[in-house]
């Protein structure tokens, strides 16, 4: 394959997508230390490390923080409609190897996603997967010089588990959203803002006082079940497993079948990772004016092909929103196609959740860089002294000190 240094919408946009970087840049702490300290020890000199994750200003700072580091980065987004046209310019300028824009279809994501392993990585660093899905089917032979990567979101980690389950697999990776300054952090509070900021601005609908249905009481779905409540909404969660739906419970939240939750609700958020969750059944039944959305990483949870087979029309309604005329004159909106409400038709999640994410992210590329000999073909928890790192550069940014063991104290915890 020959290698395109760039392939953007529109290279014009470059200094409107500088602008857009440098605004991160001043709201992540974290990452910036690590790139001062990269700069330095130039871990990745010689390196070539693939990003296949969604292209905007956070995850550019991100590209550029292991450039500093002396790595040869080749980028491209992780879905069709997240990447910023401007952003993938404004970071194509500054040096990296971008090939991704907007709104492409599944031809041309593919490609971006092929021309991003086009030079033979030693390191990828994924979101959903992709990457490794092509590096161990059509495009196996650009993994030649692969070390190990990394994967930032659950249904990702999954999806490579399974590869490890089946004997598949066929290098190391740190499965960084299970690290704790991840998950804790960018899928509870990150989502929970990012949705309903987006859903807010798109729809510019009332939230207070309507019914949001919450599919799935994962760590995703609780920020976004958390963040609904504080916004006034009467919120419903659906779930399938038992302990998740007790703690629902307990959270104040009322727990029902979809079936019994799809009449009812006014905005349903899916965040489960799984396909078919809002299905024809459950379409028959919604209110007028519904507005359904997904959060998790793939555009199956919400059955949009079966909403559409079913309508009399399709309507544009709003920049980001198709509206179904069904049969009997009700309308069911769908916002950004059923891909990742959040990011597809928002800013996704606020710069200083991704800054703690990201740091998680160039630590964990550093060391699988370091250690990627001593690893066998596997998922592995990221090691707990990056969390601890991570964790420190940002209670320092936030002027945040903490307690200390003494020796004494630390003696008697030993005992144990």
């Amino acid at each position: 394959m020959t290698l395109t240094k760039s392939l953007v919408r529109d290279p014009s946009l470059a200094p409107e997508g500088r602008k857009k970087i440098e605004w991160a840049r001043r709201y992540m702490p974290a990452l910036n230390e690590i790139e001062k300290e990269f700069a330095k020890t130039r871990p990745f000199d010689g390196v070539r490390i693939a990003t296949s994750v969604h292209l905007e200003a956070k995850t550019a700072c991100l590209a550029l923080t292991l450039k500093a580091g002396g790595a040869e980065v080749y980028a491209t987004g992780c879905n069709p409609l997240s990447t910023q046209d401007d952003v993938a310019a404004g970071l194509a300028s500054l040096g990296v190897n971008v090939f991704a824009f907007r709104g492409c279809n599944e031809e041309e994501y593919e490609n971006q996603l092929a021309l991003a392993l086009g030079g033979h990585p030693h390191l990828v660093l994924d979101d959903g997967g992709d990457l490794a899905d092509l590096l161990h089917g059509k495009y196996a032979g650009l993994a030649d010089c692969l070390m190990g990567g990394t994967e930032e979101t659950t249904t990702g980690v999954l999806r490579l588990r399974a590869r490890q389950a089946a004997g598949a697999l066929k290098y190391p990776v740190y499965a960084v959203n299970d690290a704790d300054m991840k998950h804790l952090f960018d899928n509870r509070y990150g989502t929970g803002e990012s949705v309903w900021s987006a859903l807010m601005a798109t729809t510019n609908v009332q939230l207070a006082g309507k019914v949001a249905v919450v599919a799935g009481y994962g760590w995703c779905g609780r920020g976004v079940a958390m963040r609904a409540a504080g916004l006034g909404m009467r919120v419903i969660v659906t779930e399938i497993d038992p302990v998740k739906a007790i703690e629902a419970v307990m959270d104040g939240h009322s727990v029902m079948t979809m079936d019994d939750a799809a009449p009812l609700g006014d905005f349903f958020v899916t965040v489960t990772g799984v396909r078919d969750i809002i299905v024809k059944r459950h379409f028959d039944v919604m209110k007028d004016g519904a507005i359904l959305s997904n959060a998790g990483h793939f555009d199956v949870e919400v059955d949009v092909a079966a909403l559409r087979e079913g309508a009399v029309k399709v309507i544009d309604q709003r920049f980001n929103i198709q509206g179904y005329v069904q049969p009997d004159g009700r309308v069911l909106n769908v916002i950004a196609e059923g891909r990742l409400c959040n990011i597809a038709a928002g800013n996704g999640h606020p710069v200083e959740i991704m800054d703690m994410s990201f740091g998680v992210q160039a630590l964990a590329l550093e060391m699988m860089l370091r250690e990627h000999k001593n690893l066998s073909a596997a998922v592995y928890e990221v090691p707990r002294e990056i969390d601890a790192r991570v964790s420190a550069y940002k209670l320092n940014a936030l002027g945040v000190k903490i307690d200390k063991l003494t020796d004494e104290q630390s003696a008697y915890l030993g005992k144990y």
